[in-house]
């Protein structure tokens, strides 16, 4: 009897794809073995990083009150609000912003984790807060736990409520396809580091521009951009005055 070759083609490519798959759990067998001790000593280490997902500034309103308690600790939003509305939040809760940072590659919850993974390893990062909301479970934690957890670094969830309908609510077909992703880049990011080239720090942000071109912020956030540029020429009127009293007091001493 003659087989079809039709057959044996489609059995050649299950059993290629099978051998690819039992690669991959393989190495992620080896990997998550070989983290477990790392993984148990960062579990026990204080929180080195807050990692905020984008999508319901509700998030971000409650990461500048974080701000005001940690203020040492740096704080890594992943595609979150307009740059001039999060100046304008930490604005309003005059929190600290020398340790807050702003990464805008990432479009989805796997580029959440895609492209912060290497910021956080070259931070030498071993506990995160990852902080989302309860929409956004259990498809967030379980990519960070797989990417992040694979990679030596211990995540613990900050949930925060929010009203309304998150911007980066995404189907449960997405969530599958993204945690197979995340099983693949487990093992890839052991070879590949992406570059980001949209990062910056908050103290970063140009205002003047935003200030000059218009802006909206989330309602939610109760902003308005009037008064978030305003505030911003008064805190650098401010500092003028005390850098040019400080001019002066440096010539006065010196005759």
């Amino acid at each position: 009897m003659i087989k079809n070759p039709n057959i044996r083609g489609n059995q050649k490519i299950r059993k290629i794809l099978l051998l690819l798959l039992f690669s991959i759990f393989s190495s992620l067998l080896v990997l998550l073995v070989g983290n477990t001790i790392s993984l148990q000593s960062a579990a026990k280490s204080p929180v080195d990083t807050y990692l905020v997902l984008g999508g319901s500034i509700k998030r971000e309103i409650y990461i500048a009150q974080v701000a005001k308690q940690y203020p040492q600790t740096p704080i890594l939003i992943s595609a979150g609000s307009k740059d001039p509305c999060l100046v304008g939040l930490f604005q309003r809760e005059n929190a600290p912003v020398e340790n807050i940072w702003l990464e805008h590659c990432a479009k989805s919850t796997f580029g959440n984790f895609y492209f912060t993974l290497p910021i956080l390893k070259k931070w030498e990062v071993e506990h995160i807060k990852l902080v989302t909301s309860p929409t956004h479970l259990p498809r967030a934690k379980w990519l960070a736990q797989i990417i992040l957890g694979t990679n030596g670094i211990w995540v613990e969830t900050d949930i925060v409520e929010e009203i309304g309908v998150p911007g980066n609510r995404e189907s449960r077909f997405k969530t599958g396809l993204d945690v197979i992703r995340s099983l693949f880049w487990a093992v890839g990011s052991k070879i590949i580091e992406p570059k980001c080239a949209d990062v910056l720090k908050l103290t970063q942000v140009n205002m003047t521009q935003w200030c000059k071109d218009g802006f909206r912020c989330e309602h939610q956030a109760k902003l308005k951009s009037e008064s978030i540029c305003r505030g911003r020429r008064k805190k650098e009127e401010g500092r003028g005055k005390r850098e040019e009293e400080g001019r002066k007091n440096i010539v006065r001493f010196q005759f």
